[in-house]
């Protein structure tokens, strides 16, 4: 087998987003001092891209730095190091001028559909806000565009003039996706769009993402640590632990063969919708260590049941298995092979 080694993850120069050793720390303060005693390594050197027109899932427990990730992509944060890439062009580097022309191209739907929409304004100033921020609409026209917007995510005009305790969740969170709709993005950042749903709820929302990502030609990074939700509408899939990037594949390809032992762990917990199958469940031991003093080698060896003496010194390279599959351990290298757990 050809293995690869590529820091960048190999990165298509033609992707709309291309992510490059991304790197945020937050800085742990004392109670009598500015001065920094410590860091958070939220994100700690992570590489991928995004093809344009396509579905990228983003998946992980709670804590692993996924939403960093995808708040540092649109630079809601501001980076530690590292770069980010839309159609060729820095967002890291950009210019408060440049950002805003840039915030037409890109936007989010955030996990909560109550807390991210502001209690005093009703659904048409929520909806019509971006259109009169970028000079877009106003007035008429932009009600005539909030009016449509609605009805595209499957709301009705009437709704323009009521607030957003009046709605449900669900409706709620649709006026959150007709919100990130209105500037006619590229990119839309979807952290956790459906989590914050009742299940009876969330099918709908994902399927009407999907429908929406035809009819506008859109681009989505979807976060989420739900894999069933991953599985329904990414096209590729990056599993990150505690800040790093261990595994890039096609959906198809992750879920029928894992190649790292933190994904094959995730999928072990995926419920089977039949009372008569039966799977192998993999229970990590320990708990998730602490992003502020990660563990030196693979940060996954505390809890992997395949660590051996390499995994506990050195950082696997997230390497190319072939047709496009990355992953980040030892056990995969030319010659190795995963035999019994330890």
């Amino acid at each position: 087998m050809s293995v690869q080694v590529a820091p960048a993850l190999g990165h298509d120069e033609t992707a709309l987003v291309q992510v490059r050793d991304l790197v945020k720390h937050f800085p742990i303060r004392g109670s009598l001092s500015f001065r920094a005693h410590a860091w958070v390594r939220a994100v700690d050197g992570v590489s991928f891209d995004i093809r344009k027109g396509e579905t990228f899932g983003l998946v992980g427990e709670s804590g692993c730095g996924k939403t960093t990730t995808g708040r540092v992509l649109l630079r809601l944060e501001e980076p530690t190091s590292g770069d980010v890439l839309f159609e060729g062009k820095s967002v890291t580097q950009a210019s408060r001028h440049e950002l805003r022309l840039l915030r037409r191209e890109m936007q989010i739907i955030f996990q909560d559909p109550y807390g991210s929409l502001n209690p005093r304004m009703n659904v048409g100033n929520i909806v019509g806000e971006p259109l009169e921020i970028h000079n877009i609409a106003s007035g008429a026209d932009k009600t005539r565009r909030v009016e449509k917007l609605l009805e595209v995510v499957g709301l009705a005009k009437r709704h323009i003039d009521r607030y957003p305790h009046e709605f449900s969740g669900g409706q709620r969170q649709r006026i959150g996706i007709a919100r990130a709709l209105a500037l006619n993005p590229k990119l839309i950042v979807c952290d956790e769009p459906v989590s914050a749903l009742d299940v009876s709820i969330q099918s709908q929302v994902l399927n009407l993402l999907e429908d929406l990502q035809q009819e506008f030609n859109l681009t989505y990074l979807v976060i989420a640590h739900g894999l069933n939700v991953v599985k329904h509408i990414s096209d590729r899939v990056g599993v990150m632990y505690l800040g790093k990037m261990v595994e890039v594949a096609d959906g198809d390809d992750l879920f029928d063969h894992p190649q790292h032992p933190y994904t094959e762990a995730l999928l072990s917990a995926i419920p089977i919708p039949d009372p008569t199958a039966r799977r192998e469940r993999i229970v990590l031991q320990g708990d998730v260590p602490s992003p502020v003093n990660p563990p030196p080698g693979c940060r996954f060896h505390t809890r992997c049941p395949y660590a051996f003496d390499l995994c506990r010194t050195e950082e696997p390279p997230l390497v190319d298995l072939g047709g496009g599959h990355w992953a980040a351990c030892h056990l995969r290298k030319p010659g190795m092979q995963v035999a019994t757990r330890a």
